[in-house]
């Protein structure tokens, strides 16, 4: 197991805390992505399980996965392997949270997107900023609409536009804002403990599956077209290659529109 993902037992090993540990970025390399595919695995056995929590060690959630793993060579398995950790938490059918504080972006913010619930404090600044690399974000092209609705998601995919906790909230991609990242965790305890383990955790499994019936279907079946479209088309353009490749030189990308 990699230092580099964090797991912490709560409440009599109902909640499970995952910690995304490479701060102060806790960026979403090859290696943390297999460390949280790990835990996730491991966490299928435990039939008393009714919470798993994601934070972010430091002042930040994530910046978002490695850009030096997106080139042209090293994307389709990178993209292999972080679209695994979402099928996989559709599978566990666990309710899932995610606690954000500070920068939450592109990968990261589509592993919050996947949770069931995403609680935010003041410093939160949310979004998917790939199409600034001349790029797209797989999973929150298909996230984004079913749960803010098309309009909301087109700002955010195609402007790569960064929000804050309150605008989170205001348009339904956040529940609860707190003030601070202690007092998130405080309160996110208390309300798991009020809306959360007073249930069954076979009943909340059932619950999960019933609610995401058509969530999953359309995870499963539409990120695989959406993942071959990225590797075939995206990938085939010069200006993608060019996005990542100013981004890792420091520099401003010179657009080719092809």
């Amino acid at each position: 197991m990699t230092d580099k993902v964090l797991i912490e037992s709560l409440h009599d090993n109902q909640i499970v805390r995952i910690t995304l540990n490479a701060p102060k970025a806790n960026v979403l390399d090859s290696e943390m992505m297999g460390g949280l595919q790990e835990t996730l695995e491991g966490l299928r056995a435990k039939t008393s399980l009714k919470l798993i929590q994601f934070t972010g060690a430091g002042e930040h959630f994530c910046f978002g996965a490695s850009v030096s793993e997106h080139t042209k060579e090293k994307a389709p398995q990178m993209l292999k392997q972080f679209h695994g950790l979402f099928y996989t938490l559709a599978d566990l059918a666990i309710p899932t949270a995610a606690m954000v504080s500070g920068q939450c972006l592109g990968g990261g913010l589509e592993l919050a997107l996947m949770c069931n619930f995403i609680f935010v404090d003041k410093t939160a600044k949310l979004g998917q900023p790939e199409i600034n690399l001349g790029v797209f974000a797989p999973p929150a092209s298909i996230i984004l609409p079913m749960k803010v609705g098309q309009a909301g998601a087109d700002e955010l995919l195609l402007t790569g536009k960064i929000i804050s906790a309150d605008q989170a909230v205001a348009m339904g991609l956040a529940m609860q804002l707190y003030d601070d990242q202690e007092a998130m965790k405080s309160g996110v305890d208390e309300w798991a403990e009020k809306a959360i383990l007073t249930k069954s955790a076979a009943s909340l499994r059932c619950a999960v599956q019933a609610a995401r019936l058509q969530f999953n279907e359309t995870l499963r079946t539409q990120l695989a077209k959406i993942e071959r479209f990225y590797h075939e088309e995206l990938m085939a353009t010069h200006d993608a290659n060019e996005g990542i490749q100013s981004f890792l030189e420091r520099r401003k990308p010179k657009w080719e529109d092809r």
